[in-house]
Formats: C-alpha cells, structure tokens, sequence
C-alpha cells in the first residue's frame, strides 16, 4: 500500500495571516530569524524534498531558493487546498507521500515523519495526523499523493472541512505528548510570536 520512496513535504503559507495583521506571517522574526527559517530546520532533515504552497508574487521566497507552488483553485477554499498542491507537487517529484505543515509552527519535532508513517502502517490507513493535549492536528500529517483526485473532486464539490475528509479516508492519529514544548504551538498573533520567543529564550 505504502511506497518506500521518502516523503516530500508541502509547506503551508496560503493563509492570509489576519490575527498577525495581514502579510506573509512565515517571514515574521523569531529570535532574529524567519518563521519559515525554523520550520525548515525541523523538517528538511525528515524528508526528500520541499515546496512552499503560497499564493501571490513568489519572488518575495526567492532568498529561501524553495519551489513556491500556488493553490490550484481559487478563492482560498482552506489549507485542503494546499495539500492539494503538495499532492501535485510531490508526485511530479516522484514521491509516493506528502507531509503537510504549516509555517507558523517553529517547534516541530525531529522524529514527525517516522512516528506518521509507524502510526499509519499499524492500522493500514491512506493518512496519518498528529496530535497533542487531546486535540489533532488535522494540517500537520502525512498523505498519500494517490489522493489527489479523490481530493480535488471533493474540493469542487465544496469540501472544506480537513477532519472530515481526513476520517472518510481513514486516519490514524498520533499523539505527541512526550515533548515538554508544545511541538505544534502555532503563532497566530503578536502574543503567540512574543511566547515563542520566550521559550526558545529559555533553551531546550
């Protein structure tokens, strides 16, 4: 069912970044580097290949010299739409699997990739997501790109909720609460941004 060949991974930054003020939230500064600078750190190690799903001019990624791949339907119908693009993506570069993260997630752990894929092939199913405090994390997971189709065409026909699509396909869901930190802790405002500083500030 599942491929050997390494994952990519989709970055998602087609958000449009309201609680932070608008703009691009990914290029926000944490402790004097980029969002995105971060969450690259955590994930190029655990996979094949990576993209960024943004939307606009895509020259203002150029300085991370990543492929900026764009939504392929309109009117920002929700991050299923960046996993769709990933999808896309990810089998043009001959990858059986995508992971999905978004870029506002600094503290993703260095083992997402390999507890996904031990997760999904216990249970044998298509998808794995990942989890913390009770609650899933429905954008952070691992999909397979032979969904794409199956995605799309929900997509058009209106889908927008990401757990509900997740369940019908089958999903295994892994819980991260062994890490002290919040490995999913998302900035999603100035607040978030001056929380995330703090606990790095602290150390490990």
């Amino acid at each position: 069912m599942h491929s050997h060949t390494g994952p990519a991974a989709v970055l998602l930054a087609g958000g449009l970044g309201r609680r932070m003020g608008g703009g691009d939230k990914p290029l926000r500064l944490l402790a004097g580097r980029a969002l995105l600078d971060h969450v690259l750190d955590a994930i190029r190690p655990q996979v094949s290949a990576v993209a960024l799903n943004a939307n606009g001019d895509p020259a203002r990624f150029a300085a991370w010299g990543l492929p900026v791949i764009a939504d392929p339907l309109p009117d920002n119908p929700g991050p299923l739409v960046g996993v769709l693009a990933g999808m896309r993506w990810a089998e043009s570069q001959g990858a059986a699997d995508v992971l999905s993260v978004p870029t506002d997630t600094p503290f993703l752990p260095p083992d997402l990739v390999q507890r996904l894929i031990a997760a999904r092939c216990a249970v044998d199913v298509p998808i794995a997501c990942a989890a913390t405090g009770g609650r899933t994390h429905p954008v952070i997971a691992l999909w397979p790109v032979v969904l794409a189709d199956a995605l799309e065409a929900a997509l058009r026909a209106g889908m927008r909720k990401i757990d509900r699509w997740t369940a019908e396909q089958g999903v295994a869901v892994v819980d991260f609460d062994d890490y002290t930190t919040d490995p999913f802790f998302n900035v999603n405002s100035p607040e978030d941004l001056a929380r995330a500083d703090a606990v790095l500030a602290a150390g490990p």
